[in-house]
């Protein structure tokens, strides 16, 4: 299958904004987008503080808390938010855009124009990104579980009681999370920001005052602290690399959600507000571990808290934990969509919650099969700390493949010479490849968790788009040269029939089967005939005026693209509205729409494995129907059938 076009399973089945002359509503503007980037964009990274320092030293890997470690690990923690975070994602990465957006399969969607003759370099890039696509799905189901957990799981300074009710609790609160977007986010949603502003503001108030009472920490800035750190650890230094990237788990979805805030915005609130309050937390943390290294077996965090203020910072870290996990979830249901429409991922339903926003969707489908693994993992981990060991290889796999897709963006798109490229790849996947070596050492303790569930979504993901490319191949030979069928049809002299026809085709070339199928078995045609083809773009959105393109074939037919983003979902009652203002009325109630549907066998000889058929053609019949995913009316759809040996 042709990359510029995306298989949707049609024939084989499945104003101007004004001029802002005033600077204060820009400012205004600016601070409202960083203030609700900090709900949406930065509850990951920043709710790590509950568990990163703490695995750190009483992890399973954690090292003795004398004073070298400590500040070792703090200047770890230090050069980690400062390279792999402030330079590579926020200096150099929101530099690479997709029309504002942001993420794998964006990088992917922007090279797709460049690499039209190197199918070799386009084929691995796609299973590149795709792998990446699933790693977060594998952080998207971790981070839930992980962060409310750890959240809850500060109940037990305040009283032993408590600490039989901190897996029912969890479980309860996640339950509750995932039953509520179905109603969207847009109300709460409203509140992220102001919240995650009063927690960041917190914990560095918190930090602050612990860093006040042994300022010495404060020489962690320095690497060569680190560089001691491995020189006296050796291999378990190395391995407490695996620990300390818990810090910078969110980086990602920096990146991923740019296009809701824009660069600047996300920048802004990074710098002024997130970056600070993590720094001083982290160093707050070790400042106390360096007093008293015994809180190294508990809960450093919830240690920096007065005892009187215990409660309100469970119940604060439970909200942001909240928070965090639900810009996760929305990310999942984003990243969704877009494997959807680039191809990657069978029809599901999508449910947009918002008139207004359209990033706010819901697809029952992924939050439920989210919420029983999140449960899962709780209820067989039952601690923060166990469950750390699961986290962290899908963070830094997917990191040093973004750092990779955005090389090729570098030398490809932005035609830079090999050496200023290379410098900056070798940089990030120093970082990168370190983090990742060492939580592979964690596999055995819960990481094969994550690697299977990336493993089994990868694998499905190029399961779908090889089939899908099969498929194409075989309706392509069955496809008859549009000029030739019209000079059939004018030398036939076939009856027409009143009212409009739209056969639905995946490329916008030839006639499609199910109008060749439906001519023999009536010979005969509607007056008006439309062939209409959705053409995925390399943009994730489309400007309505381009939205629809067509093409007056003669004798009735016309030929109709419409072209759509990969973070946008088809409806065909809008591309008739706009087929309207085009000239071409259509009167939904005497247009027939004509949609193919296959019945796929394992038994041909095309060059796939046959469990790979067999997973293709299971999916398949799993996917969503078509007529309800295009919007189409019901009552108005024809569809036929037809065998396919695969």
């Amino acid at each position: 299958m042709s990359p510029s076009h995306r298989s949707t399973g049609y024939d084989d089945a499945q104003t101007a904004e004004p001029v802002v002359l005033s600077l204060k509503p820009a400012k205004l503007k600016t601070s409202g987008l960083a203030l609700a980037a900090l709900g949406v964009i930065y509850g990951d990274i920043g709710t790590s503080p509950l568990y990163t320092i703490k695995e750190c030293f009483s992890g399973h890997h954690g090292v003795a808390a004398v004073p070298d470690n400590i500040t070792g690990i703090m200047s770890m923690v230090f050069w980690s938010l400062i390279i792999v975070v402030s330079v590579k994602y926020v200096i150099f990465f929101l530099r690479a855009d997709n029309k504002g957006e942001g993420g794998t399969f964006s990088l992917l969607a922007t090279l797709r124009s460049k690499l039209k003759n190197n199918r070799r370099t386009w084929a691995y890039l796609t299973v590149l990104a795709a792998t990446g696509a699933s790693l977060l799905y594998g952080d998207g189901v971790i981070t839930p579980a992980i962060s409310v957990l750890s959240a809850i799981e500060g109940l037990n300074l305040a009283t032993d009681a408590a600490a039989q009710y901190v897996v029912p609790i969890t479980c309860l609160i996640l339950i509750i999370l995932f039953f509520i977007q179905k109603h969207g986010t847009a109300v709460i949603g409203n509140l992220f920001g102001p919240v995650m502003l009063i927690w960041f503001a917190t914990i560095g108030v918190l930090g602050f005052k612990s860093i006040l009472l042994q300022p010495g920490i404060l020489a962690a800035i320095n690497p060569v602290c680190a560089i001691h750190f491995f020189a006296v650890n050796h291999f378990h230094g190395i391995v407490a690399l695996a620990s300390v990237v818990l810090c910078i788990t969110g980086g990602e979805a920096l990146y991923a959600d740019m296009g809701h805030f824009g660069r600047f915005p996300i920048r802004l609130s990074w710098y002024c507000v997130v970056l600070p309050g993590l720094l001083l937390n982290y160093f707050g943390q070790c400042a106390l571990l360096l007093q008293n290294p015994e809180i190294a077996n508990g809960y450093p965090f919830y240690a920096l808290a007065p005892q009187a203020l215990l409660y309100p910072m469970v119940g604060l870290a439970t909200i942001s934990t909240i928070i965090a996990s639900q810009a996760m979830i929305s990310g999942v249901y984003s990243l969704t969509q877009q494997a959807i429409q680039l191809g990657f991922s069978p029809r599901m339903r999508i449910i947009h919650t918002s008139e207004h926003a359209r990033g706010q969707i819901y697809i029952p489908t992924v939050n439920w099969a989210l919420m029983i693994a999140c449960l899962t993992l709780v209820l067989v981990f039952r601690e923060s700390s166990k469950l750390a060991s699961a986290y962290g290889i899908a963070v830094t796999a997917t990191m040093a493949i973004t750092s990779f897709m955005y090389f090729k963006v570098t030398r490809i798109k932005w035609n830079w010479p090999l050496w200023k490229s290379a410098s900056l790849l070798i940089l990030f996947l120093s970082f990168d490849c370190s983090f990742l070596g060492a939580n592979l050492l964690k596999v055995v303790d819960g990481g094969w968790i994550t690697i299977s569930i990336a493993a089994i979504i990868a694998t499905s993901m190029i399961t779908w788009r090889d089939g899908r490319a099969l498929l194409a191949k075989h309706y392509s030979s069955m496809r008859m040269p549009a000029d030739i069928f019209l000079k059939d049809i004018e030398v036939l002299g076939l009856p027409r029939i009143s009212g409009t026809a739209v056969f639905m085709s995946i490329t916008p070339e030839g006639i499609p089967h199910t109008l060749l199928h439906l001519l023999k078995h009536n010979e005969a045609l509607h007056e008006r005939v439309l062939l209409l083809s959705i053409v995925s773009e390399e943009t994730p959105t489309v400007e309505e005026n381009d939205r629809v393109t067509i093409e007056d074939l003669g004798h009735g037919f016309h030929r109709v693209k419409g072209h759509y983003g990969f973070m946008e979902v088809p409806n065909m009652i809008k591309i008739l509205d706009l087929l309207s203002k085009k000239g071409i009325t259509i009167d939904i109630y005497s247009t027939s729409f004509f949609l193919g549907r296959e019945t796929l066998l394992a038994t041909g000889t095309n060059p796939i494995a046959q469990w790979r058929k067999f997973l293709f053609i299971y999916m398949s019949r799993n996917a969503w129907n078509a007529t309800s995913f295009f919007g189409l009316p019901p009552e108005r759809v024809i569809e036929l059938g037809i065998q396919v040996q695969l």
